[in-house]
């Protein structure tokens, strides 16, 4: 294309979901990605659009019971691209939708690529443009010059906070003597199966506490400058944090053993190891949970430790990067608009939202306003009692930005429901979210 109408930065989730549905209403889109040029992220490993740096997971796929599936339906009815392509690249996950991320990013690529309205540029942009349609969606991991820039055009310093990459083992290296196959409470995953879609290592409460203690004695990676005084995001806390929390707080967060049966034992082991397939064929496994800042030798020192991978040879090893974001509901309007400068949106991560699936919403709302603006139409933002409404709330919304924090979607950010019991919440607050935004559908079908 020799020209465009949007120019979007960043060939993430969410930049790739904005080209999608600004290409679909029929608007020319420039999508520029740095990855291709020679440059890359410290957590990157290849220039596959949409690519998964931490977990190959969009959590749960239950809209009935958990706001993040709910969003995953909500999506699915505005012909997101990133839901598209998460199908044909779904992996077993319980009642998680997890994908192969090799097949998945290259459905993403290609189904782009393949976009007549879609110009894919292999390009790094230094500063915002002063002029033109622009979706920023750089993301956490926004190289340094156009980090400032966005600093200065927000009037503020940029921010950031840790986001930790887990652990990925090779499934022929794990002693499956020692393991077995099942999930939480045996629940069958949207995808049918037996629910045993994890690999599950027991341990004893002598063999916790050593792993435990190891966390704490461990080396670990040393701070930059920039990170010492930088927060941690509660929603991706590495494994060694949470166990300077108490001797037992693993226990009851990634290796909590409630609803495992060891089939040996009959019985709960006092502590669980899970591993979540990670690839279509199986071969790679991640270690659910295990974000970390030790030292790689020291990973796989304390991890061999672990029943059933005394012997694991890891494809991956756990990590740390940045994740860069601004103060959105002091900097944007409802509309995801800078409001210093209208011409520039905002999406993805970059907004203070957490997790792909959030990242992506963002994303595909901030190319719908573009595309509405741009076409001459109205776009109301969708209520705020559904899980797009309520997401986009917390970007844009009445927050307190002085501690403003990414955020996963949740219950909580919805509005609450009165003399509903505890038991039905969850159900009374997705059918109400259904209902609002079939009727929010409708006006735009109408507009």
């Amino acid at each position: 294309m020799s020209n465009h109408q949007v120019h979007i930065i960043g060939g993430g989730l969410a930049g790739s979901e904005a080209a999608w549905q600004l290409a679909q209403a029929g608007i020319r889109v420039r999508l520029s990605e740095m990855r291709g040029t020679g440059d890359m992220t410290p957590a990157h490993q290849t220039d596959g659009l949409a690519e998964l740096v931490c977990s190959n997971s969009f959590r749960s796929d239950d809209a009935d019971k958990n706001a993040v599936g709910l969003l995953h339906q909500e999506m699915r009815r505005l012909d997101s691209l990133i839901m598209a392509q998460a199908e044909p690249a779904k992996v077993p996950a319980g009642s998680a939708l997890a994908v192969d991320r090799h097949l998945f990013s290259g459905g993403v690529t290609r189904a782009l690529a393949e976009h007549p309205n879609v110009e894919i540029v292999r390009e790094r942009i230094d500063t915002l443009p002063t002029e033109g349609t622009t979706i920023v969606a750089t993301g956490p991991l926004t190289a340094a010059a156009l980090a400032q820039s966005i600093g200065q055009a927000a009037g503020m310093e940029h921010l950031a906070f840790f986001d930790a990459i887990a652990p990925v083992v090779h499934h022929d290296s794990i002693d499956m003597d020692q393991c077995w196959m099942a999930n939480r409470w045996d629940k069958i995953g949207p995808g049918g199966g037996e629910g045993k879609d994890y690999i599950n290592c027991p341990m004893d409460k002598e063999q916790y506490q050593a792993f435990v203690q190891g966390l704490l004695d461990g080396e670990k990676t040393e701070f930059k400058e920039w990170e010492s005084s930088t927060p941690y995001f509660e929603g991706c806390m590495p494994i060694e944090v949470m166990a300077s929390r108490g001797p037992e707080t693993l226990r009851h967060g990634p290796m909590k053993p409630m609803g495992l049966d060891n089939p040996r034992t009959g019985r709960w082991p006092y502590a669980v190891v899970q591993l979540r397939q990670d690839n279509a064929s199986g071969t790679l496994w991640n270690m659910v949970g295990f974000q970390t800042k030790l030292k790689h030798g020291a990973q796989v020192e304390l991890f061999r430790t672990i029943p059933g991978l005394e012997k694991a040879e890891f494809a991956r090893l756990g990590g740390l990067h940045r994740n860069t974001f601004i103060q959105s509901p002091k900097l944007l309007d409802p509309t995801l608009r800078l409001k210093s400068a209208p011409h520039i949106r905002f999406a993805g991560q970059m907004t203070g939202c957490e997790g792909y699936v959030e990242s992506a919403a963002i994303g595909l709302i901030a190319g719908r306003f573009a595309a509405a603006e741009l076409l001459g139409r109205d776009l109301t933002p969708p209520p705020a009692d559904t899980a797009l409404g309520a997401l986009l709330g917390h970007v844009t919304g009445n927050v307190e930005t002085a501690d403003y924090q990414p955020m996963n979607v949740n219950f909580g950010l919805f509005p609450t429901l009165e003399d509903v019991k505890k038991k039905q919440r969850k159900e009374a607050y997705t059918s109400r979210a259904r209902a609002s935004f079939g009727a929010w559908m409708g006006e735009m079908e109408l507009a």
